[in-house]
């Protein structure tokens, strides 16, 4: 569910964002998750919402932000099965930001795989080809800030319920992309408002069942089905946009692929 939801919610963004600022978006996906979710942090009541880790959310939904942010420009300037593709070598960054944040010891059977999973990355940059796309380096920036916002979660799952850690990442991203939107903002005209909900509601969709899954371990949720995302992403580009995936981008996103979903089998193996 959530491998469809965020693959839609890109044709959403992608849509959108020719007339509507980044920023507005952002602020539409957290303001439209708020309201879809304020019912469950009503359940909860304010003891509930009450947390001893205010540091620790306050460093997660800051980085979750910018990330956001950096996936919806993305988005809006990339094919959408480069773009997919990209955001997997979330897992590539993993093991440095496990060892850095949880002083995990990641086996060396990991780092090559994951130096392998780099490659892939460096195959779709293409640096060789002269010029670097700047997009392409917010996108895997991206998946970096991503990769350690998701170490963060692990920690608050230890002691947060998952509605806790959603209540303070919507609050704090309408925080933080507020004056942002003001200032770019344009009012959404007829059909742009569904698309706006869409990209608010799809991305919830999404969000639950990932923070979700990382009650029970990041394997478990960045497995094998995660990257049938990819699929559905380059037929929705074609379908949509009439993208066509370069050879280049073809190999390296299989790399990635390959490479992300061993370290996955690993984790698995290894709890």
């Amino acid at each position: 569910m959530g491998t469809v939801a965020f693959a839609l919610n890109d044709v959403a963004i992608k849509t959108l964002g020719r007339t509507i600022d980044a920023f507005e978006l952002a602020f539409f996906r957290y303001v439209t998750g708020f309201v879809l979710l304020a019912p469950f942090f009503a359940k909860l009541g304010i003891d509930g919402l009450k947390t001893s880790r205010l540091r620790i959310h306050a460093m997660r939904l800051v980085l979750a932000a910018l990330a956001q942010i950096g996936v919806i420009i993305s988005v809006i300037h990339m094919p959408l099965a480069a773009v997919t593709a990209l955001s997997f070598s979330r897992v590539l960054f993993t093991p440095f930001v496990a060892v850095w944040i949880l002083h995990e010891l990641v086996g060396t059977r990991r780092w090559i795989v994951t130096a392998v999973g780099f490659v892939g990355v460096v195959v779709m940059v293409r640096p060789d080809a002269g010029v670097i796309d700047p997009i392409a380096l917010i996108a895997i920036g991206s998946a970096l800030t991503f990769a350690v916002a998701n170490v963060l979660i692990r920690l608050l799952s230890a002691t947060e319920p998952p509605m806790r850690i959603l209540f303070y990442y919507h609050v704090g991203g309408m925080l933080i992309f507020a004056a942002p939107a003001a200032w770019v903002w344009r009012t959404p005209v007829g059909v742009e408002w569904l698309f706006a909900f869409a990209i608010g509601l799809l991305t919830t969709l999404g969000m639950v069942g990932f923070v979700r899954g990382f009650a029970v371990g990041e394997a478990s949720v960045i497995g094998p089905m995660e990257y049938v995302r990819l699929i559905y992403a380059a037929i929705l580009g074609f379908l949509v946009f009439a993208e066509i995936p370069d050879p280049w981008t073809i190999v390296g996103a299989l790399i990635i692929v390959a490479a992300t979903t061993y370290i996955a089998r690993i984790e698995a193996r290894d709890k």
